[in-house]
């Protein structure tokens, strides 16, 4: 019977066999002697330092903090409050002058004014979606912006806006990872990258920036399974009751405001549903949805993982090389 209690699992056990795999993998496959964590202080990235840190010890576990202007001084909080936790060397990049320099907050902002030509950089802003029972959420996004006095305007963006919007907020991703990989080439370390499998498969990440690592340790556990990990390993409990955020825009934004269908503890159990074949009705009564509702979600799931199939390819061959690398399929 589907219900609220299909992913528990023996959290013990799952520990030691991340751990078992990471302690093969990185030195051995991959021939470093440690790994990088960017540690933002929420559940994902705190739980693969923990994780990392049991594996090889936090002599041998780097982590980074990366805030920028747009960041919450929550998240930098947090982050430092895991790495002192566990006892691992940690430093603080702090990147607002790298995305000055490369136009990132004056390419979302020239995409923003052409909805509100008043914003400028005194105003906060993030983008949402419609909720679920709207309708079909995808169908289009929307700005929302707080202007200093706190009057809060909404307004949907037209397509070339958003892309440029997200395009340029991306940058915030991919500088991170060049930080990451800046460290772990100077230690000789692998990069940790820390999906959940919610966001690694309905491609939930960003090409190149949070999507690239050497090892995802935890792409296989959902989000629930993440903080259920995160309290085993003992982690604070400012870490382990913290609310999921993108941490991306200045105003405060849950990842179900723009991207999931469903807070993660039902998208959990609905991507849980969709992947055993669970009948919508018989979903949706475990979690209190219309079985019309649950079928959306389902077609929102296959939607997300066709147009996100991309962010999962690596780069296509002409023909293969001999010798180099893996070989890729097809």
């Amino acid at each position: 019977m589907f219900d609220d209690n299909v992913l528990d699992m023996d959290y013990e056990a799952e520990a030691e066999k991340i751990c078992e795999a990471m302690r093969r993998i990185v030195p051995k496959e991959l021939r470093r002697r440690g790994v990088v964590v960017g540690v933002s202080g929420g559940i994902d990235s705190s739980t693969c330092v923990a994780l990392a840190a049991r594996a090889f010890g936090p002599k041998k576990v780097f982590g980074i903090l990366m805030p920028e202007k747009d960041s919450s001084p929550e998240s930098t909080r947090l982050g430092r409050m895991v790495c002192e936790h566990l006892g691992i060397e940690y430093v603080v990049e702090e990147m607002s002058d790298i995305l000055t320099a490369v136009g990132c907050y004056a390419r979302r902002d020239e995409a923003i004014r052409q909805v509100f030509p008043e914003y400028d950089e005194t105003y906060k802003q993030k983008i949402v979606v419609p909720p679920l029972e709207e309708g079909n959420r995808l169908t289009f996004f929307s700005i929302v912006i707080q202007a200093p006095d706190g009057t809060v305007k909404k307004a949907r963006l037209p397509l070339k806006s958003y892309l440029q919007v997200v395009a340029a907020t991306n940058f915030k991703q991919r500088t991170r990872k060049m930080l990451e990989y800046y460290h772990a080439d100077r230690l000789n370390y692998a990069v940790i990258g820390t999906p959940n499998r919610l966001e690694y498969d309905q491609g939930f990440f960003v090409k190149g920036g949070d999507g690239l690592a050497d090892i995802k340790p935890i792409a296989h556990l959902y989000k629930t399974q993440t903080y259920a990990m995160a309290r085993h390993l003992g982690l604070p409990k400012p870490v382990v009751e913290s609310t999921p955020t993108t941490d991306t825009y200045s105003l405060p934004q849950g990842q179900d405001e723009f991207y999931f269908a469903l807070p993660y503890p039902k998208m959990d159990l609905m991507l849980h549903a969709y992947r055993n074949d669970v009948p919508a009705a018989e979903a949706g009564a475990a979690i209190g949805l219309s079985e019309d509702q649950v079928a959306w979600i389902y077609r929102d799931i296959e939607a997300k993982r066709r147009t996100t199939r991309y962010f999962h390819l690596s780069a296509r061959l002409v023909e293969p090389v001999d010798g180099v690398g893996e070989k890729h399929p097809g």
